[in-house]
């Protein structure tokens, strides 16, 4: 195939939800009267994002679920999508594979591929995700105030704990274990729902994906504020629990979670209680904001300082 044929026949698809899609010089969007855009961009690179010989499927659910886990934190909606991709060669098997994992979340979350880019060379795929929000309503890092708490979406620890296991380098673990965490890594689950539900709830939000400690302190910085966390609190898998206190660093500042974490006041601990049960899914108080700079780990509330063996994920370190 030529660079025309692969896009014909593996990316170009109508897109009810723009004005002009794929097939032309650029796409043609109408934003929706009263909201605002969202816009943001994440790039993946085989051997640094993701392990060389991955499922092809997964990595198409994963090349569009992490830049849907930040749409998600800003309380919006995802709507457009551009994709560009490098490949050593245009592998009929793998494209298939990969465009059915990425198609199959976008229509979950009704995101139309609107355009992009392809060419050769070593692995790397890029998503721009442009979402709309309600004008004036997005979810931003800068309000928290000292006092409100802290939460967390889903559980954490098992992604990393997957990467450290595919790397040689993993602590003892079940077979339970290791099973959920490569799930967790390969086909994480962005928590739109929440992020919109989240808009009038929650202070301030973020997605964790290079690491609880390590995101939590951005949202720190923005907002003026410190925060401590509670090892204890932290949310994880039964398979996983034996890790938590010999592996803290795993849950405390593990990438590849992409769950939200948010700040809200205490006012609101019902309503986000109520609202994990009307979800189904697990929303865990696991400290608050105080005033100061950075981020504490503590053993309990008001306990022992927990000193992690590394700090969060850091392209460059």
């Amino acid at each position: 195939m030529n660079e025309f044929q692969l896009i014909r026949r593996y990316f170009d698809r109508p897109a009810p939800g723009a004005v002009l899609g794929v097939g032309d010089d650029a796409a043609i969007l109408a934003p929706t009267p009263g909201m605002e855009l969202v816009v943001t961009s994440d790039m993946l690179v085989e051997g640094r994002h993701f392990f060389a010989g991955v499922d092809p499927e997964s990595l198409g659910h994963k090349t569009l679920a992490v830049n849907l886990s930040d749409i998600a934190a800003m309380g919006a909606r995802a709507r457009w999508a551009t994709l560009a991709i490098a490949l050593p060669e245009a592998g009929e098997a793998w494209l298939a594979a990969f465009s059915r994992g990425f198609f199959a979340l976008a229509d979950r979350f009704g995101v139309d591929l609107v355009g992009g880019d392809t060419t050769r060379g070593p692995l790397t795929l890029s998503v721009t995700l442009i979402g709309e929000v309600p004008a004036g309503q997005a979810v931003r890092r800068d309000g928290a105030q000292a006092g409100d708490d802290i939460w967390v979406s889903g559980e954490l620890g098992g992604a990393a704990l997957a990467v450290a296991w595919r790397g040689g380098r993993a602590p003892d673990a079940s077979f339970d274990a290791i099973r959920y965490a490569e799930r967790r890594l390969d086909w994480p689950e962005p928590r739109l729902q929440l992020g919109e539900r989240l808009r009038g709830l929650a202070s301030a939000a973020l997605d964790v994906s290079d690491g609880l400690c390590g995101d939590l302190a951005h949202l720190c910085e923005r907002s003026g504020v410190a925060a401590e966390l509670w090892l204890s609190a932290l949310p994880c898998a039964e398979a996983l629990l034996p890790l938590r206190v010999r592996a803290p660093a795993l849950f405390a500042a593990g990438g590849d979670d992409y769950e939200l974490c948010f700040t809200a006041p205490r006012a609101h601990r019902a309503a986000i209680e109520a609202l994990s049960a009307e979800l189904g899914l697990r929303l865990t108080r696991v400290g608050a904001a105080v005033s100061g700079e950075g981020v504490r780990l503590l053993d309990v509330p008001g306990g022992t300082p927990v000193f992690l063996t590394h700090a969060s994920y850091d392209h460059f370190r």
